[in-house]
């Protein structure tokens, strides 16, 4: 692999476009535009489909009942005004530093370093759910039960590390297949689902319809608390959907592919998400469903199929893999934008002669290891230790967005740029009731007690690391921003 790290070349704008912005971000050099509409289109839907549904439904459905529904739809619809408001800075400024280079743009090199560092958090910690969630997944086999949790996730890790280093094109065919893989199965269940209801054919003893509602306390059976505690969960399932404003910059003609592959987000989450979690209310019992088993596994167990229980298993094992390698994919190009401003570790800038910035991936991969001796040491509390500290990460990338397109609409607003015609609705008030939203998931924590309280907890700390960090490479950043200009 070469260390060379490349410059930034000039930007072809115009000075006159009142639309080009007078930013450059030396980390957008050196890609190579790779990524096809397919690709792009296939890593927004596996950005909605991901271990959050697959894995985390079954408990969360046996704790809120079918009213896990509700918190899906939700969710659903802030993570979709945020991939929106992403959408149209990326149509202002296509960039594989994402809202990285935008916090640079609009709030200067700190809000680029905390909104970096947060993504970091998110993505670093994720990588350890996604390979507990992997290590479980093999379980379901016979030929895996005896093998120690924390050795197959590190395979997991070293198949998926491998892969990722290859090149940008690699990366895109992986995630298109997975993707398809996802959706095919998701597919397939909710077409044998929609049988089983209409058909009323018997499931394990249960006979599926509306009475498994009705006759097991509604869709509220433990009153509307349990949903509302379980949404800084949900927010996870989301964590990748600002997947595809990083892939941008990497691709051809992002203002014809990226409009298309965002607006049809909003009806893949109702479909997906909220269909899913309504026929699994239909089919059985909430009280069927259980944490330790994909909620998708449980019906085709209960049904008796041969062998459907294994195929679903495997796919929800591919959405694990799939949601790791989506990780590894987008800190290494956030850290590379950081690295070449000075607030990243320089090794974390070079890239490889395939055009991957391999150093940043390598990063994020030491803490998966890290999430390897987690599992060896409590392999039943990994997964929802781990997913509070990457809920934390998402709710901070989040509200970094949003405040990044709430002062683009406000500079927009006093004619210092132009928006592009792809626009985030009913701006400035999306902007604050979604930050308005993501605040209250942190009381949600907090108020759920337990690992999420003392995450919310940590908070002080994770703001004195940031701070405390800032020091340390802020003399860097001026001399970097000093020879750059």
């Amino acid at each position: 692999m070469s260390d060379r790290v490349l410059a930034a070349e000039p930007l072809s704008a115009s000075p006159a476009d009142p639309a080009a912005s007078p930013h450059t971000d030396a980390g957008d050099a050196g890609y190579r535009k790779d990524l096809k509409s397919r690709h792009i289109n296939m890593i927004a839907i596996g950005g909605a489909i991901g271990t959050g549904l697959f894995l985390g439904a079954g408990g969360r459905m046996a704790s809120a009942g079918p009213s896990l529904f509700i918190a899906y739809a939700v969710c659903g619809v802030f993570a979709f005004l945020v991939v929106r408001a992403l959408g149209e800075l990326v149509l202002y400024r296509p960039s594989s530093g994402a809202f990285v280079s935008y916090a640079r743009e609009f709030m200067g090199e700190k809000g680029a370093y905390t909104a970096g560092w947060l993504y970091f958090l998110n993505w670093s910690t994720t990588a350890v759910a996604d390979i507990t969630a992997a290590a479980t997944y093999a379980h379901f086999w016979s030929m895996f039960s005896d093998v120690p949790q924390w050795i197959l996730a590190l395979i997991a890790l070293a198949v998926v590390l491998a892969a990722n280093l290859i090149s940008v094109k690699y990366f895109g065919e992986m995630e298109f297949w997975f993707a398809i893989v996802k959706v095919a199965a998701l597919v397939a269940f909710m077409l044998v689902g929609i049988f089983l209801v209409v058909t009323s054919h018997d499931v394990g003893g249960s006979t599926p319809g509306l009475a498994n509602i009705t006759d097991h306390g509604g869709i509220f059976p433990n009153g509307t608390m349990p949903m509302l505690l379980l949404i800084q969960g949900v927010v996870f399932a989301y964590a990748s959907v600002e997947l595809c404003g990083v892939a941008a910059g990497e691709t051809e003609n992002p203002e014809k592919i990226m409009p298309k592959a965002i607006n049809s987000i909003m009806w893949r989450v109702g479909l997906f998400y909220v269909g899913s979690v309504v026929l699994l209310a239909l089919i059985l019992p909430y009280t069927a469903y259980t944490g330790d088993q994909s909620p998708f596994v449980t019906v085709f167990d209960r049904l008796g199929v041969p062998g459907a229980a294994g195929v679903m298993n495997l796919v929800v094992l591919t959405a694990a893999l799939s949601s790791l390698n989506s990780g590894l994919y987008s800190t290494g190009r956030i850290l590379r934008s950081m690295s070449l401003a000075g607030s990243a570790p320089k090794f974390t800038g070079v890239m490889n002669r395939g055009g991957v910035p391999y150093g940043g991936i390598l990063l994020t991969a030491g803490f998966g290891v890290a999430g390897v001796f987690l599992n060896y040491l409590m392999p039943g509390e990994a997964f929802e230790l781990v997913l509070n500290f990457a809920s934390i990460g998402i709710i901070g990338t989040w509200a970094m967005i949003m405040v990044c397109s709430l002062l683009f609409v406000r500079r927009a607003g006093r004619g210092a740029l132009v928006r592009p015609a792809y626009r985030l609705p009913w701006a400035p008030y999306t902007q604050i009731v979604t930050l308005l939203f993501l605040a209250s998931v942190l009381v949600l924590m907090w108020m759920d007690g337990g690992i999420g309280r003392t995450t919310v907890n940590c908070l002080p700390l994770i703001a004195a690391a940031l701070v405390g960090g800032w020091f340390l490479v802020r003399r860097r950043v001026r001399e970097t921003a000093g020879d750059r200009d």
